[in-house]
């Protein structure tokens, strides 16, 4: 009996066959995304509103992706330390960046920078907006925002706005608040967001340009005064404070918001995938509830798209950049 082995013309059998499986193997494998714990790089230290944020969706997340999500948590240069390290990594969809207005914009300002915002990082999703919220202490006279700005005029230069150190949110908030109503304060700046709560219910300043997670708790307590939101809509978490559109200072939109990306260069179907799991964790009523209780909003479901992200975020550089500049606020 003679037995016949039959492969591919000019190959032998054994050979054709491990063609056939690498060819069967090769795509199922290149998409097997993820096979290991994923890293969300945090530019704060731990407990504060960006890495709580980073700690609930990486829990969420990880369902999705059925891999591990490890918040790993990187200080130090008003967050370009933790930006740089991801712009830097492999672009493999395994080193996440999650960051803010002020990590992702207003250190391109500030900063001199060894990568670019803009081209170094690739977007994935933006995750929820924080407005800001005006407040002061319980002295000031004012009883409205159109009252606020009149007394600020009437007190030009006597009047002290806490802020969480030169060229964060609550600074450029403030720098852009001035430009909109014409008025002038000293901005008096601090080591982080709770050392000013402390001193604005003392009474030893004035004046807050503030996330509404930070100040609502002190507002709802009696213990500082609240305006309005720098936003179009009342947030679900304030729903008595106004609106600027509706107080009077209809420009004057702020956000702290937070948002994902990747480094440069990682393939659309990790992006995609990773997307996914954001969207997932964001539809979840259990996530809303958490991130409705710390005054986040989450944004609609256009938004949350890596397109809707680009675009806001090149939106927003320009929109700050020249603001940051203009006030000559450089940091090394």
């Amino acid at each position: 009996m003679r037995i016949v082995q039959r492969g591919m013309p000019g190959l032998p059998l054994v050979v054709a066959c491990a063609f056939i499986l690498a060819g069967a193997v090769g795509p199922a494998a290149a998409q097997a995304y993820p096979s290991r714990p994923i890293t969300m790089v945090v530019p704060f230290a731990a407990g504060g509103p960006t890495d709580t944020l980073a700690r609930i969706m990486a829990e969420r997340m990880k369902g999705s992706l059925g891999q591990p999500v490890i918040v790993e948590n990187v200080t130090g240069g008003a967050g370009t330390v933790a930006v740089g390290r991801v712009a830097r990594s492999a672009p493999d969809g395994y080193t996440l960046s999650i960051g803010n207005v002020g990590t992702h914009v207003i250190t391109g300002a500030t900063h001199a920078l060894q990568y670019d915002l803009l081209k170094d990082l690739e977007p994935v999703a933006l995750l929820a907006n924080n407005p800001v919220m005006i407040v002061s202490k319980n002295a000031v006279p004012a009883q409205n925002l159109t009252q606020l700005i009149a007394w600020l005029k009437a007190n030009e230069d006597k009047v002290s706005a806490g802020t969480s150190g030169a060229g964060a949110p609550s600074h450029v908030s403030g720098i852009l608040f001035q430009n909109l109503t014409g008025t002038r304060f000293q901005f008096v700046p601090y080591r982080g967001a709770g050392p000013v709560l402390q001193d604005l219910m003392a009474g030893q300043i004035d004046l807050m340009f503030d996330q509404v997670s930070n100040s609502l708790p002190h507002v709802r307590g009696g213990k500082i005064k609240a305006y309005a939101v720098a936003a179009k809509a009342r947030t679900a978490s304030a729903p008595d404070v106004p609106t600027v559109d509706e107080a009077g200072l209809p420009d004057f939109h702020v956000s702290v918001w937070h948002a994902l990306w990747v480094p440069r260069g990682t393939p659309k179907t990790v992006i995609a995938a990773v997307n996914a799991a954001v969207k997932d964790a964001l539809a979840d009523p259990a996530v809303r509830a958490r991130l409705a209780d710390l005054g986040q909003d989450v944004p609609a479901l256009e938004q949350q798209m890596p397109e809707a992200l680009r675009a806001f975020h090149k939106a927003e550089v320009e929109r700050w950049w020249p603001i940051i500049r203009a006030a000559n606020i450089t940091l090394q």
